[in-house]
């Protein structure tokens, strides 16, 4: 903003990163490409007022983002709840088949290498006061990755 000859204070735009990130997300949701057939589920850990709390990630085979979960526990109960944000649930239902789960390292080779961004984005901040602030943060650093991905139909005029 500074090049640009505007004064912003870091708190300014954090209100606005919390305000408009999940906004932004909502909206990418809608119009984002249908991830493949084969995800990575995997979590990392991130400070939230000096405490560590548990960063779940989901990235399909080609290290595309489906979602994202912050929480401060880390149990199949937390990971459970992205699997049903995500549908996976009404997607057995309806094609009659259970997903299959796999437990196995080398496969989320993807989704480690994908965390690093995050850490090294998040790193530079001055910190997570709230898990509630936090979560959109993230949010909003996911949907700019996603962008950068080119995860988005592309619109017809």
């Amino acid at each position: 903003m500074a090049e640009r000859g505007l004064k912003i204070d870091h708190s300014t735009l954090n209100r606005w990163v919390v305000h408009y990130a999940p906004k932004l997300e909502k909206a990418l949701h809608q119009k984002k490409k249908r991830p493949g057939d084969r995800w990575r589920l995997d979590e990392t850990y991130l400070k939230v007022k000096g405490e560590w709390k548990y960063y779940y990630r989901a990235v399909d085979k080609e290290g595309g983002i489906i979602d994202i979960f912050l929480t401060a526990k880390r149990d199949t109960k937390s990971a459970l709840r992205l699997f049903n944000k995500e549908g996976v649930n009404p997607f057995n239902d309806e094609n009659n088949r259970r997903v299959k789960i796999r437990q196995c390292k080398y496969l989320n080779n993807i989704i480690e290498q994908d965390h690093r961004c995050v850490k090294r984005i998040t790193r530079s901040m001055l910190g997570f006061k709230n898990l509630y602030s936090a979560q959109r943060t993230l949010a909003g650093i996911e949907v700019v990755a996603m962008l950068k991905k080119g995860q988005m139909k592309k619109m017809l005029h």
